[in-house]
């Protein structure tokens, strides 16, 4: 199997959960499967990289794609994915002479929580003393203009000429000196924090475009007023080279001119910087001491996006909006929205044996055990569209032995989110749809209103129940706040959606 990739590297502006397989349902080869696996992983280092992919035709012709779905766990476990796409991405972007030395080397010397780290933000915002931080926390090299400007190679050579003449160093130069750097070998094995770099969006985007792709973005942010008033008056110590100011100093009128000039600057090419860097991006008010910064940036250095097959599990209070929030994330990220309220007619629909089952207890009258229901469950996630485009699964598990079945499964959650309500919240939502509004109705409608106001409270009480029992099995589940507008608790599940947290 041949994969053909362009010489440059080109980001993909939004494209996630990428993965496609259909379930095996004929036996297959040796030689199929590994053409199968070969093709999943091509697909998947495609989503990363903006690159035609030309796959020969098989000698048998075109057929299904088939890939077990438990490979989907499996990658998941073992970063399979992110592996795949840091050596295709090497490939496509240095071509190294020996390719097979080069995989080895990265296999050997590379890890997912080596640092890359880009810093941005107005002069005297804090930006210096925050990486020096940072790189002597995480071990990382501390890359500014400065050490550029100091470096001995012909591209810093040009680069101080520049600077002595007073002139700005082209953006060629820079891109050519930042990429240089950041190739050596220390920068490779333990990581880099860019301070200050890139300048501007074209920048940004040369660096993208050489490779240079950062982990994580961090802009840090204040008002005019507060960084004006911190670059007055500043100073550097002579030995220790650390920033600090004398309040009472008053600032000439040429030295205030030019501060106003590089925040000026700032302000122009900051949205074209975020634009270029926004699915990594994270703005920190640095009007705040240093430490709540420094724990803010720590916060998002441990977390890092992941490409995966979603498969979602929302869990929550009646009344919490699980079916409102499965609805939109299922229509921006088109996956299947699974209902748990639904999957028993979805069952009974069917004309598989699954369908049979069912409807033999709901011809009678009859609840569907438990083990019927989780049977359906089973069947639903195996079809064909759960496995290419991944699923968001809500109203289930209703207790601990549907949770410890469900984790046990192939088809286990990678991403589980526990929407907080209190009773009094959700009582007088549920009411609140309940509740008619047409003066006539008349007593049989008042009745039914009042029993189904049991049913929800008696829902209500199951789940609380079961509540630290569930968050027992699923420990890592994500708690959102869904007592506010929807969009904000959307906006909340979307951004834990692409990330996944992990100990430096």
């Amino acid at each position: 199997m041949l994969i053909f990739l362009p010489p440059r590297l080109w980001l993909l502006e939004s494209q996630l959960f990428s993965s496609e397989w259909t379930t095996a349902s004929v036996p297959q080869s040796r030689k199929e499967r590994e053409e199968d696996f070969l093709f999943f992983l091509a697909k998947e280092s495609a989503a990363f990289l903006l690159v035609p992919l030309e796959v020969p035709t098989m000698e048998d012709g075109v057929r299904p794609l088939r890939v077990p779905p438990q490979m989907s766990i499996y990658a998941d476990q073992h970063n399979v994915i992110h592996l795949v796409q840091t050596m295709v991405s090497g490939l496509a972007v240095d071509q190294p002479e020996d390719p097979i030395a080069y995989l080895l080397l990265l296999l050997q010397e590379s890890s997912v929580h080596v640092p890359r780290v880009v810093l941005l933000g107005p002069p005297a915002v804090g930006k210096t003393t925050l990486a020096r931080k940072l790189c002597a926390d995480l071990g990382a090299v501390h890359v500014t203009m400065e050490t550029l400007l100091d470096d001995q190679s012909q591209l810093g050579e040009r680069a101080r000429r520049c600077a002595l003449g007073r002139q700005e160093v082209p953006d060629d130069l820079l891109v050519d000196l930042i990429q240089e750097r950041l190739k050596r070998a220390d920068c490779f094995n333990t990581g880099w924090v860019l301070d200050g770099l890139p300048q501007t969006r074209l920048q940004a985007r040369n660096l993208q475009q050489g490779g240079v792709i950062p982990k994580h973005v961090v802009l840090l942010d204040a008002g005019e007023d507060v960084l004006l008033e911190r670059r007055r008056g500043r100073r550097l110590d002579t030995l220790t080279g650390d920033a600090y100011r004398e309040t009472s100093a008053r600032p000439r009128d040429d030295a205030a001119e030019g501060r106003a000039s590089d925040l000026q600057r700032h302000r122009c090419e900051v949205t074209g910087m975020s634009a270029a860097y926004r699915h990594v991006l994270k703005t920190v008010d640095g009007d705040q001491p240093p430490t709540d910064v420094y724990q803010q940036v720590v916060a998002f250095l441990r977390t890092r996006r992941c490409s995966r097959t979603p498969r979602v599990l929302l869990l929550g209070p009646p009344g919490s909006g699980k079916k409102h929030q499965a609805k939109m994330l299922s229509d921006k990220y088109k996956m299947v929205d699974v209902c748990c309220c639904d999957l028993l007619r979805w069952a009974e629909a069917d004309p598989s044996w699954i369908g049979e089952e069912v409807r033999t207890y709901l011809q009678h009258n009859r609840p569907v055990p438990n083990g019927v229901t989780l049977n359906v469950l089973q069947e639903r996630l195996n079809r064909a569209d759960c496995s290419q485009r991944g699923w968001i699964l809500h109203h289930l598990p209703c207790d601990l032995q549907h949770a410890k079945h469900l984790k046990r499964s192939l088809n286990a959650p990678n991403r589980v989110f526990f929407l907080e309500l209190t009773d009094a919240v959700c009582l007088h939502r549920t009411a609140a749809k309940r509740t008619p509004t047409d003066p006539g109705v008349d007593a049989a409608t008042v009745r039914e209103c009042d029993d189904n106001a049991r049913t929800v409270a008696h829902a209500l009480g199951v789940y609380r129940t079961h509540t630290a029992g569930l968050q027992g099995v699923f420990p890592d589940g994500v708690h959102v706040d869904a007592d506010q507008d929807p969009r904000y608790v959307f906006e909340a599940l979307d951004r834990q959606l692409t990330v996944q947290t992990h100990t430096h």
